[in-house]
């Protein structure tokens, strides 16, 4: 009696997806504790990366400012080394007998004119400013000194023999290489 009786598709197809969303909903089935605690471990890691990152942000801007208030004066510092240099001219344009036959004005003058050199590298020094050593027999350092000759002098080789210009640093920067002449050695 049956027999005639065909199934209908629908209902078949029907009965079949009703199968697999049965499936689907046991295995979507994830236990709250485990989603919440997975969250909390991403949010808690997060968390931590922004802390350091503040934390890098703080430290670099500390020390971005720390060196801004050694170098600020970089520019101008630099600037005023040529008025030290033509101070230093001034005194060696006269020798130790044409300072003698100087007259007490003269005397006067050139003693203002070291006063006025001592001063400025006084001022200089309170900013972080100081002289590079660049006597005859200094060691040579390519970070503070140029070598713009080589010549046989009394000093040792690799030293320096002359100094043709004083250089300057600004904390541990240099403003100015020294412009020297490096020793050969005894001229043989």
């Amino acid at each position: 009696m049956n027999e005639d009786v065909k199934p209908d598709p629908e209902i078949e197809e029907i009965s079949t997806d009703n199968a697999e969303s049965g499936a689907e909903t046991e295995t979507e089935t994830v236990d709250p504790v485990a989603a919440l605690e997975a969250e909390k471990a991403d949010l808690q890691d997060k968390l931590l990366r922004a802390i350091a990152e503040v934390d890098n942000v703080r430290k670099r801007a500390a020390r971005e400012t720390a060196d801004a208030r050694v170098f600020a004066i970089e520019r101008f510092a630099g600037d005023l080394l040529s008025v030290s240099d033509n101070l230093s001219r001034a005194m060696e344009a006269l020798g130790n007998e044409e300072r003698e036959a100087l007259s007490e004005a003269g005397k006067s003058l050139m003693g203002g004119i070291e006063m006025t050199q001592k001063e400025l590298h006084t001022v200089l020094a309170r900013h972080g400013v100081t002289a590079v050593d660049a006597a005859p027999g200094a060691s040579f350092d390519p970070n503070l000194h140029q070598a713009v000759s080589q010549i046989p002098s009394d000093q040792p080789s690799g030293t320096i023999a002359q100094c043709f210009q004083n250089g300057w640093k600004i904390g541990d920067r240099t403003l100015r290489a020294a412009m020297v002449a490096v020793s050969t050695g005894p001229a043989s």
